[in-house]
């Protein structure tokens, strides 16, 4: 008898049990795939990738949850300026406002207080006045209040004696803190922005 010189390939015939076997485990190849997938990233028509978004950030810390260091002898305290900013570099934003008492007539002295939430949370804790930048006992009132490039920038309006009526201050003085060691140091505008 002469062998042929193809090998007998009668075992490679398909049956319906290994249809079934392959279907099974492509089926659980295309589970697994889908259970599987790596975090979320969508593609644009500009070519780019845009991958899911990082945590906000704690939100700057909200002055009407503070009880700021004022005597107003039962009257209620007035937030009448705010701004936000990250003052200390820590990636968090403070608070910066100027709040009065709530007068009937005249101009009540300001303070100028920075909130900073406490630890805690992944918020931050609840807010809290952790720098004073103008003492109410100053008399000064605050025109203007801003926060850019980790410094806090006031308009302050004055008096020079006390001959000077409450309603019309008239002193002027643009003033800017910045954050250095563990303090506000306070200096005139002007020569801070090298004026």
């Amino acid at each position: 008898m002469q062998t042929p010189a193809v090998p007998d390939l009668a075992h490679t015939h398909a049956r319906p049990a290994h249809w079934l076997a392959t279907a099974v485990a492509m089926a659980a190849v295309v589970a697994a795939a889908a259970l599987l997938q790596p975090g979320s990233a969508t593609a644009t028509q500009a070519g780019g990738i845009r991958t899911a978004a990082a945590p906000a950030p704690a939100p700057a810390p909200d002055p009407a949850a503070v009880t700021y260091p004022l005597e107003c002898r039962g009257a209620p305290s007035v937030v009448a300026k705010r701004a936000t900013g990250d003052l200390d570099g820590d990636g968090r934003p403070e608070t910066v406002v100027a709040a009065h008492c709530r007068a009937g007539s005249g101009t009540p002295p300001s303070g100028v207080y920075v909130l900073a939430r406490g630890a805690g949370g992944p918020a931050g804790g609840t807010p809290r006045v952790v720098a004073t930048l103008v003492d109410p006992g100053e008399r000064r009132g605050v025109g203007g209040l801003a926060v850019r490039d980790g410094a806090v920038t006031a308009t302050l309006f004055g008096y020079s004696s006390p001959d000077v009526p409450s309603c019309c201050p008239d002193q002027k003085d643009t003033v800017k803190w910045r954050w250095e060691g563990d303090k506000f140091v306070r200096s005139a505008a002007a020569e801070a922005m090298g004026a």
